[in-house]
């Protein structure tokens, strides 16, 4: 009797597991219009986080901003090297925690979608390879290759065995409702020929292998098998078409700006273009866009790509590096998002027709029985637009597209900003009086084993790529011995070295004196470095230190590209017209990857080598130089970053954490920037609209607040290429200046963040010029004092909202058909 009683329990519990199941889980799957979710067509609104790229700290509140932004999903890569450093050993703590990243989003009420890749690109060290992979005898990457598949499938179905027992998979009632295979492989595809279309299908044939319950995509592919989705990347996709027929018309990557690079200027995209790009793929028939990035966030650590990829990555996003808004680029995508939302069933049901007007101008209309709704777009880069539409006259400037739910009454233009704009500005540590009271101790690197003494790890009778360093470290060491005496035909009073190098830093020492240095700047992949040099007779040392800066991330094979020194590296000797060349590429060479002060962990609190930092007589402008200080956090909850102005380059550690590579003495172009307003019409590309020329390309760099203590907290950099500590400083970043900006009818809002508005600059309802920080009036305004009107709103509030219109400021003496605008700066 108890037996049966038993089966009859298990019966019991198993039907309810799979009903629980059943009924919790969600299902994803597409036609040729869009993405379906339990049987309904959506439009799906998205943006990038990075989960390594922020802390598990800033997770909810990033998170909670873009579903405030008006956001359905939140989309991120998954990082092969950064989750298995060495081969087999996996690491999922801290801020590589992809489950409790993924549980954040689902707490939010949001959806995911998962890159798995695991090729990444992504900016990030090596494309998100783990050296080791490409360490591996006979491996060739992203190809038709035993090696490589075996690892490419066994790192994937860790990731989706993780995601299904944590029940995260949308089929499962989780959060995640698309994932990606591969990155962009459409854009490297010929360089493989046939092995690469082999390799497409076998990506295909695994992923679908893995039974996830939801659609796979591969973006930047268009000879994806029919089995996924292919989309697009880029900075317009409206002309975008799928491959097939059944698959929706989906935007992988929507580039919200561009990362930066060392030596490089700042890159901006407006706000007006980002929210035409949107709308232009929305009115074609789009029904899934992702920012790339919605937060761009840091590099901390070693983490950056390219190489000459920088410590920030910005991106110029929706929510900037920080985490706070980026304003008016957030809040004027947050209002085309809530436009966008109101006629999601007559988009993705709807009967679509389409009007030409010529010059470039169009209307789109989706209608269904009950409901119409219209976009005007006007793709003509200078000139404006009037077209008349079923009787009645709009003005469409260039490069806009308006868009009317009801077809009869514009809700939104993209090129009209009804939201404010808000100026960052980096105010002194408030808990101490910087940079004087930080007081400073030191540490020299000790150099002597390697530079002097050649002492090493591993030895050959050639060249190594520093890849076969397993990326454990930036530095490497290339030491050898060159024995001579004066008969030697080289000898010479004209002697020099020569070193083909990749492109990456080098640092030369003869004997243990210093030579010089070299470097190149984004996009150079080799350089030569030659100095002259004084040799003796007998034994010479020669010590090279090559210093990478990431490691290649894109471009077919990009594997392939060299790093380090791969030579030849020869002296040169001339007597006369007589030049002898010794090539030193065959010698015996000794290898030593990292440096002793790293070896030793000297950025650790917890360091055994305390005792041996010296307080007296500070070195500056000297290379290979530990410095120390303690300070006190910032008072308030605004992020903080350190101001590393005066220092060369080198790494910088808060507690032990590595806040990634700083290199402020590397300026931008000169060359390149206008102090003209950016113009928002025509196509963007990362060379327009360009800022910081002449600049430190990064001069502050942030400190996540919970890598500090609440009072005393550690500061330790290493100084590379020498420089001077005495002018750093921590800093919060806070609005400064902020201006609300709206149109005739529409409602004024601005906000301080926290803060109280505590003065008004300026205010004028009428036909204001100029942009925030340079408002002028124009040739008419509203009879109304409206600088008094706004101060009496707003002044002592953190936040106010005011109707731009002539029944809150008098009627105006502007003419008829004048655009009216409500233009303030408050100080925060």
């Amino acid at each position: 009797m108890m037996q049966n009683m038993n089966s009859l329990l298990l019966v019991f519990f198993f039907f309810v597991t799979i009903f629980t199941n059943f009924a919790f889980s969600t299902n994803v799957s597409h036609d040729g219009r869009a993405i379906t979710i339990n049987g309904q067509r959506r439009i799906i609104l998205s943006g990038s986080i990075h989960y390594p790229r922020s802390t598990t700290e800033m997770w909810p509140d990033l998170i909670k901003k873009s579903k405030e932004g008006g956001l359905d999903a939140i989309e991120t890569y998954v990082f092969w090297n950064a989750h298995e450093p060495l081969r087999r050993q996996y690491d999922f703590s801290g801020n590589l925690d992809l489950i409790r990243f993924i549980k954040t989003v689902q707490d939010e009420g949001l959806y995911a979608v998962l890159r798995i890749g695991p090729y990444v690109c992504a900016e990030w060290n090596f494309g998100g390879f783990p050296m080791w992979l490409d360490n591996l005898p006979g491996v060739e990457l992203r190809t038709v290759n035993d090696v490589f598949m075996s690892e490419m499938k066994n790192f994937t179905t860790l990731i989706v065995d993780m995601m299904k027992e944590e029940k995260l998979f949308a089929s499962q009632g989780g959060p995640i409702i698309l994932a990606q295979i591969e990155n962009e492989y459409g854009n490297v595809i010929a360089s493989y020929g046939d092995a690469g279309k082999a390799y497409v299908n076998w990506c295909a044939n695994m992923a679908n292998s893995l039974d996830i319950g939801v659609p796979w995509i591969m973006c930047q592919e268009n000879d994806a098998p029919e089995s996924v989705i292919n989309t697009c990347n880029g900075w317009y996709c409206d002309q975008f078409t799928p491959n097939n027929p059944n698959s929706p018309k989906m935007w992988t990557e929507n580039w919200t700006g561009w990362f930066k690079n060392w030596g490089g200027k700042d890159p901006s995209r407006t706000a007006e273009d980002l929210a035409y790009s949107v709308a232009r793929f929305y009115q074609l028939g789009g029904t899934v866009q992702n920012y790339y990035m919605y937060h761009g966030g840091t590099n901390f650590g070693r983490t950056a790509g390219g190489p000459y990829i920088t410590t920030s990555y910005d991106y110029d996003a929706p929510l900037n590096e920080y985490g706070s808004l980026n304003q008016p680029k957030y809040g004027h995508l947050k209002q085309l998002h809530d436009v966008l939302h109101s006629i999601e069933n007559v988009l993705t049901y709807g009967n679509i027709s389409s009007m030409d007007f010529g010059n470039s101008v169009s209307a789109t209309i989706y209608s269904t029985n009950d409901k119409k709704s219209c976009f005007f777009g006007n793709a003509n880069s200078s000139l404006d637009a009037t077209i008349n539409y079923q009787g009645v006259s709009y003005d469409i400037p260039a490069w806009s597209v308006s868009i009317l739910p009801d077809c009869k009454n514009v809700v939104y233009n993209t090129a009209k900003v009804n939201t404010q704009t808000s100026k960052m500005i980096k105010v002194a540590n408030e808990a101490e009086n910087e940079p004087i009271v930080l007081k400073w101790s030191w540490m020299q690197e000790n150099l002597d084993e390697n530079a002097l003494l050649g002492k090493g790890q591993v030895s050959a009778s050639h060249l190594l790529d520093q890849k076969v360093a397993n990326d454990v470290s930036d530095y490497l060491w290339y030491m050898t011995r060159l024995d001579l005496d004066e008969n030697d035909p080289i000898w010479s009073k004209n002697m020099s070295i020569r070193v083909n190098a990749t492109g990456q830093v080098v640092h030369a020492y003869i004997n243990g004196e210093y030579l010089g240095s070299q470097w190149a700047t984004y996009g150079i992949y080799n350089y030569v470095f030659e100095k002259e040099i004084k040799l003796k007779p007998g034994k010479n040392q020669i010590a090279l230190l090559s210093a990478t800066l990431g490691f290649q991330n894109y471009g077919a094979r990009f594997e392939m590209t060299e790093t380090g020194l791969p030579g030849p590296i020869q002296i040169i000797g001339k007597n006369g017209d007589e030049t002898i060349i010794k090539d030193l590429s065959s010698h015996k060479w000794t290898y030593k990857v990292g440096l002793e002060g790293l070896d030793n962990k000297l950025f650790d609190v917890n360091t055994n080598y305390s005792s041996k930092w010296l307080s007296d007589n500070l070195p500056v402008n000297k290379m290979m130089t530990w410095y120390k200080t303690t300070f006190k956090a910032p008072l308030g909850e605004d992020p903080v970053v350190v101001d590393l102005i005066g220092l060369g380059k080198g790494f910088a550690w808060v507690n032990g954490n590595n806040l990634g590579r700083y290199w402020p003495s590397f300026l931008a172009d000169v060359d390149g920037c206008s102090a003209e307003p950016c113009d928002y019409r025509g196509s963007y590309d990362n060379n327009k609209c360009v800022s910081n020329c002449g600049q430190p390309s990064q001069r502050w760099y942030h400190v996540p607040r919970s890598f500090m203590n609440k009072d005393v907290n550690e500061f330790v950099v290493f100084e590379e290429f020498g420089g001077n500590p005495s002018l750093v400083s921590f800093q919060t970043v806070r609005p400064g200046t902020v201006c609300g900006n709206a149109y005739e009818s529409k409602d004024m809002e601005i906000s301080c963040q926290g803060k109280t508005i505590s003065d008004v600059k300026f205010a004028s309802f009428g036909d204001v010029q100029g942009i925030c920080g340079s408002f002028e009036k124009g040739s008419c305004e509203a009879k109304n004092d409206a600088t008094s009107i706004v101060k009496n709103a707003c002044v002592g509030k953190e936040s106010c909202s005011i109707q731009a219109s002539s029944s809150v400021f008098g009627a105006t003496n502007c003419e008829t058909g004048v655009s009216k605008r409500l233009a303030v700066e408050v100080v925060c």
